[in-house]
């Protein structure tokens, strides 16, 4: 039996003790998430492959933007999707310097963590739709807009034509029969009757 794959979350929380409590929920929904305090080795991050990245940009000294900056320097990562957890979600509100983002959503702390699932959750089922219209798209791409000519219409019109021309051999044929015929009882007819006349006797 196949198993849908798993979901992996990459999460950055500095804090271990909340970092340590998201995952345990994200498991929970079966998810795989990939614990990080830092993004200070982005690379081996990247070679993980998350599907998701949730962040933490806050710190003891309020929020730490650069994270984020330091995220998005990176061409892999802007294009997966990202939910920043945050006290104050000022990185939505129409910063032109997070717009490259594939998509980006902000959850105020403090945050129920159903929420955070429930977040997750909405953003692979619109991944999957996604991808669900792109594959139709690309079938019907795929797909020629005009028919190729085929050859079955010209050997269907052969064919009758053959068949008109099969029908009225036969019936030239059997016109020139019945013809035959009706000459051959005409000239019979006749000849009989010259043969029967009587003979006359002398006496």
């Amino acid at each position: 039996m196949l198993h849908e794959r798993k979901q992996t979350v990459l999460l950055v929380e500095a804090n271990r003790s909340l970092r340590r409590l998201i995952t345990l929920g994200l498991q929970s929904r079966n998810m795989h998430v990939i614990e990080a305090s830092t993004l200070d080795s982005i690379t081996t991050l990247q070679s993980q492959r998350p599907d998701i990245v949730v962040l933490d940009i806050d710190g003891e000294a309020g929020s730490n933007y650069t994270l984020l900056s330091t995220l998005q320097s990176n061409p892999y990562f802007t294009t997966i999707p990202l939910i920043v957890l945050a006290w104050d979600c000022l990185v939505t509100a129409g910063n032109q310097q997070y717009h490259a983002q594939a998509s980006m959503t902000c959850l105020a702390k403090p945050f129920d963590a159903r929420t955070l699932q429930a977040t997750i959750e909405h953003i692979q089922d619109s991944s999957k739709e996604s991808s669900l219209v792109s594959n139709q798209e690309q079938l019907l791409a795929g797909r020629s807009v005009t028919p190729a000519p085929s050859i079955w219409p010209l050997i269907t019109a052969a064919g009758l034509v053959l068949s008109l021309i099969g029908l009225m051999t036969q019936i030239s044929v059997s016109a020139i029969g019945l013809l035959v015929i009706l000459i051959a009882l005409i000239l019979w007819t006749l000849g009989t009757k010259t043969e029967s006349e009587p003979f006359r006797l002398n006496t």
